[in-house]
């Protein structure tokens, strides 16, 4: 538990999904503004826990990811600003450096009439490829000098106000098993919206904690209790978990979030309806089984009863199959 740790925080920044955040009324919202005050009172708590501590702030931009923030890279210091002695510079330098990136990003966004879908999946490959190296290079340094412990607790923390976009379930799931490998937390903190189906399969296959914001003027306190404490302390104290989890998940054909689907029984893409062809691995289907399957298909979905989880299945060969695949 006295590992150091490393937090990677991608911010959803779709200007048209927080104008909506601050216009709501129920659930109240919170406005851009007041949720990055909140967001760097956080961030200042995690790298004041331990010295050793890493911090990488992405923006997930639509139709972009950027990095705007990390604590091993250079860090643009103005020298010629008068210091503060009530002011903890490491503390100001942070603030000023996540200020100042995000504000001429989102300068450079311009007035399209159509908004792009955000980069979520870039931030996420970005964010691993960034912890693969720290990792690497602790691995490396701790080898070189005997008996010392310099591991890094590597975690992922997403702050999301965009619905799902069924278009990325693959490279988001594939983002998924990759972090499982490196044994890598996933944790979700939803600000508004509907919960985001993908984000809760995440935090659900990497040990992650998924809260859905309810009061948001109570969001520094929401990511205090949940989010600040490290995976290894995390087993000693009680962290908000998901009562249930939606594992439903995208066909790749229509890129539609479904249901019931039907399974390649060799590369495991999931459609919407039988396929004569799969469209990924180009393997045939015989005409029986066509049929089969077209047969034991339902005409009309049964309304779920009220507070009662829908169980989405796949059918494979008939057979009734989980909808998510898992890697082999």
């Amino acid at each position: 538990m006295d590992r150091p740790s490393h937090l990677s925080v991608i911010l959803d920044l779709s200007p048209t999904q927080w104008a909506l955040c601050a216009q709501s009324t129920s659930p109240p919202g919170v406005s851009l503004q007041a949720f990055l005050s909140q967001l760097l009172a956080f961030l200042n708590a995690h790298i004041a826990c331990k010295d050793e501590n890493t911090l990488a702030v992405f923006g997930a931009l639509p139709g972009q990811s950027v990095l705007l923030y990390s604590s091993t890279g250079e860090v643009a210091v103005n020298d010629n600003e008068p210091t503060d002695p009530n002011t903890y510079r490491p503390f100001k330098t942070l603030d000023a450096t996540v200020m100042t990136s995000l504000a001429e990003h989102l300068e450079s966004l311009g007035g399209a009439t159509e908004e792009a879908p955000i980069g979520l999946v870039g931030c996420m490959t970005k964010a691993l490829c960034y912890i693969n190296r720290i990792t690497s290079h602790s691995a490396a340094s701790g080898s070189d000098r005997e008996g010392s412990a310099t591991s890094v607790d590597p975690r992922i923390l997403v702050l999301s106000v965009s619905p799902d976009q069924s278009s990325t379930y693959i490279p988001i799931m594939n983002s998924i098993f990759s972090a499982q490998k490196l044994k890598v937390t996933i944790d979700i903190c939803k600000i508004f919206g509907a919960e985001n189906v993908f984000l809760q399969q995440a935090a659900h296959l990497t040990g992650g904690a998924y809260v859905q914001v309810e009061k948001t003027d109570a969001l520094l306190q929401y990511m205090m209790m949940s989010f600040l404490p490290p995976p290894a302390i995390r087993q000693l104290i009680a962290v908000p978990t998901q009562d249930r989890v939606d594992f439903r998940a995208a066909c790749f054909c229509h890129k539609r979030i479904v249901e019931i689907g039907f399974v390649c029984s060799v590369c495991l893409s999931i459609f919407c309806q039988p396929v004569p062809v799969c469209s990924t691995c180009r393997t045939k289907f015989p005409i029986k089984t066509l049929q089969r399957l077209n047969a034991s298909r339902p005409l009309a979905m049964p309304a779920s009863t009220p507070g009662t989880p829908a169980r989405p299945l796949a059918q494979k060969n008939g057979t009734a199959a989980p909808a998510t695949p898992r890697p082999g």
